[in-house]
């Protein structure tokens, strides 16, 4: 069992470049047309995630070998960034089923990898991460499902809540207490692959402000049972330092979406204040507009490199909690801040949903939220920091 991110070298600049476009004619082509329909009906995307399945999406940073794109995360990065500065819910369908690959493909057993890692890559089985309980989010020890050994199985008990493609998903990456009374508590939790099967019911779907169109619903596990070899890695007590480890390409991908709504709401306020007119004038000729652009452009660049920078680190091997806290912080920020910013420049308009700036504004604060607050981000940075710059 390797808990270390495998290292991948950034992909040549022409191969990336063409990657990219094909990306951004099918976002023009295929999504862009249907993203208000799925927005405001909350209507789950089959035909998108069809071509997202068919486009190798579901496997983009599973390695080569397993039947994945193997990308790095500089390029998954990228990938991210442009189709959220459309759509932004789009990448949480497969970026929660990523972060599922990745505890497998980092943590498992090698049989466990042969079993999962193929079909997760190909889209055959697509699924998420089931971490948050209603009395534990970012306190993740505070978990109250429990895993009891049964001969050759596992039988679980509790309820996920906010679970990404829960619905529309068939497997997760599930984490149990598989010793309730160990001390410390992490020593206690598990993580398992879950399959959705007999025992393992999906519960209330939440109505929830933006980041429409992906399901977020409960799991409820009533004697739910798994086989044994089902445990990550094969060995109990590993599953806090499982879990937290692949939020670091999760951060990543957070980062890069708030770097996409920062600048898809930059692009849209930069168009907009091009055709607008007043007192004679279009309002990018305003020196009021023109602040507001020159802050919105700064922060959605600073936000890119902050996460290509955490993604490069990453993609080294190295231990990036600081980097990726640090992206996410900042990234997810920025796309609140440029969202709110584009609403004060498209004005009265911004509160129609006849123009896209309302969904980003809707969507952004989700950011900093999701994968760990951002005050616990800072935390994190801060502790790193000290602990690499002793006295």
């Amino acid at each position: 069992m390797s808990g270390s991110s495998t290292i991948r070298p950034a992909m040549h600049p022409d191969d990336e470049a063409a990657l990219l476009d094909s990306i951004q004619k099918w976002i023009d082509k295929d999504v862009r047309p249907v993203v208000m329909h799925h927005d405001h009906g909350d209507i789950w995307p089959e035909a998108i995630v069809a071509q997202m399945t068919e486009m190798g999406l579901f496997g983009a940073t599973i390695g080569e070998e397993y039947g994945g794109l193997g990308l790095p995360a500089q390029t998954y990065a990228k990938i991210v960034m442009m189709i959220s500065s459309y759509w932004m819910a789009l990448t949480g369908i497969f970026n929660s089923h990523l972060i599922m690959s990745c505890a497998v493909e980092r943590f498992g057993t090698e049989a466990q990898k042969q079993a999962w890692l193929p079909r997760f890559a190909s889209g055959a089985v697509r699924g998420g991460l089931a971490l948050t309980e209603p009395n534990a989010g970012t306190d993740l020890q505070s978990i109250r499902t429990t895993a009891r050994r049964d001969g050759d199985h596992y039988v679980l008990n509790g309820t996920k809540t906010w679970i990404s493609n829960s619905i529309n998903g068939s497997c997760f990456a599930l984490i149990a207490k598989t010793d309730p009374k160990a001390e410390p508590r992490y020593k206690g939790m598990s993580f398992f692959i879950a399959p959705k099967g007999e025992g393992l019911s999906v519960g209330k779907k939440f109505d929830k402000l933006g980041y429409k169109a992906i399901d977020s619903a409960e799991l409820i596990l009533e004697d739910y049972r798994i086989p044994a070899e089902n445990l990550i890695g094969g060995v109990e007590g590993q599953g806090f330092f499982q879990a937290t480890g692949g939020l670091e390409l999760g951060r990543i991908n957070v980062a890069a979406r708030g770097v996409g709504i920062a600048e898809g709401a930059l692009r849209l306020a930069t168009e907009y204040a091009q055709v607008r007119e007043s007192m004679g004038k279009p309002i990018a000729e305003h020196q009021a507009i023109q602040l507001k652009l020159g802050e919105m452009v700064t922060r959605a660049r600073a936000a890119r490199l902050l996460t290509l920078d955490a993604a490069a680190a990453y993609d080294r091997g190295e231990r990036c909690d600081m980097e990726a806290g640090m992206a996410k912080y900042f990234a997810s920020e920025a796309g609140v801040a440029n969202a709110q910013d584009a609403m004060r420049i498209f004005g009265g308009y911004s509160y129609s949903k006849e123009y896209e700036i309302e969904r980003y504004y809707r969507d952004a604060m989700l950011m900093c939220i999701g994968e760990g607050t951002n005050e616990m981000q800072r935390i994190i940075i801060s502790k790193q920091w000290v602990k690499r710059n002793p006295a």
